[in-house]
């Protein structure tokens, strides 16, 4: 099993550990370092600023939100982080969804199937750099020929010859469509909120990609990374608590109510009278109660908390239902050398 230290994205102010966080992890063996963006911090600059000391980390964005960025522009940042960083890069999509789509960015979230395989096509044009970039589909027209162009675009090559044609390209996935989808165009598979429980159900939208005529790799090639909170303790109960306002947030006041995916994902894994109770009482402003009604058997499934042995055993759970790579965010030091402890030995 390896093992990403996540970064996440920025509350009101920066970290002020995550330096030390990073170059700890480069030191005993983290593979690699991500770094999140929601609509605050970015996703890029972090990587580069705190991962410019590291020397063996791969550096990867969970997630770089599309519709941030035109395919050009990210494909411009991933080429040039994955120079400054001598081949370590990861670029890491997702879609995000409607309320940050169109709320923040001012982008139609419509058919995000769609919207991701140009993406990725126009990103790895650009890697190629075989030829001057087009793209004849509805979202991301290159050279772009709608409403309000003069007509003189111009397909264009990148300057900068990137260092990699083939920087891994994962993504972030949570419904059967878009799990197979990236099975099929992408390097590897960004899990939020991936629980043992359900693995069987994973992989078998994983094959379904797979399967399909042009896919770019194999089972064997593909990276499946899933966030895991790793925690070695003695007070799992505490360790919970912790973790429940963050459960309780992303199942009731992440997402447009009918469209939240993350909410979906718990009642697959059989929780739906909670996440219904957790949605209501979110909605009423009643959050500690909502915080509450997030049940112990919910946190387990997504999290890996316990005593050394325990943690342990739950890894290898974890590996055998398929993931490659536990996506682990650290409070200190101590616990960087922790769960890499606990992992290597």
């Amino acid at each position: 099993m390896k093992v990403g230290l996540q970064l996440g994205y920025w509350g009101a102010a920066p970290p002020q550990n995550a330096q030390e966080l990073v170059l700890e992890a480069d030191r005993v063996g983290f593979d690699a370092v991500f770094a999140a963006e929601s609509w605050g911090s970015d996703a890029f600059t972090p990587l580069a600023w705190w991962g410019s000391d590291t020397r063996e980390v791969r550096l990867g964005t969970s997630v770089a939100q599309m519709s941030a960025r035109s395919p050009a522009s990210c494909a411009m940042h991933a080429l040039t982080l994955d120079h400054l960083s001598g081949g370590r890069a990861i670029l890491g999509l997702g879609v995000s969804g409607p309320q940050v789509v169109e709320g923040w960015y001012g982008q139609p979230f419509a058919k995000p199937l769609a919207r991701t395989r140009e993406y990725v096509s126009i990103v790895r044009q650009v890697l190629a750099r075989e030829a001057p970039i087009r793209n004849d589909g509805p979202h991301h027209r290159l050279p772009y020929d709608g409403p309000g162009s003069l007509g003189l675009g111009k397909p264009l090559k990148p300057i900068t010859h990137p260092l990699r044609a083939d920087l891994p390209i994962w993504l972030g996935a949570e419904g059967p469509k878009n799990v197979a989808q990236t099975a099929e165009i992408a390097d590897g598979w960004i899990a939020v909120y991936y629980s043992p429980r359900v693995g069987a159900m994973y992989e078998e939208w994983l094959a379904e990609g797979f399967a399909r005529e042009g896919a770019r790799r194999t089972r064997e090639e593909f990276e499946v990374a899933a966030t895991c909170q790793v925690v070695v303790t003695d007070d799992p109960e505490a360790e919970r608590a912790k973790l429940k306002p963050s459960v309780a947030l992303y199942l009731g006041g992440m997402g447009a109510p009918g469209m939240n995916f993350h909410a979906e994902l718990f009642r697959r894994m059989g929780y739906d009278e909670a996440v219904s109770d957790i949605e209501r009482l979110f909605a009423a402003g009643r959050r500690e109660e909502a915080v509450a009604a997030v049940p112990d058997e919910a946190v387990d499934d997504v999290a890996i908390i316990g005593d050394r042995e325990h943690v342990r055993g739950r890894i290898a759970v974890w590996e055998k239902a398929g993931v490659d790579v536990l996506l682990v965010g650290c409070r200190d030091v101590e616990h960087v050398r922790s769960v890499a402890d606990v992992v290597r030995n």
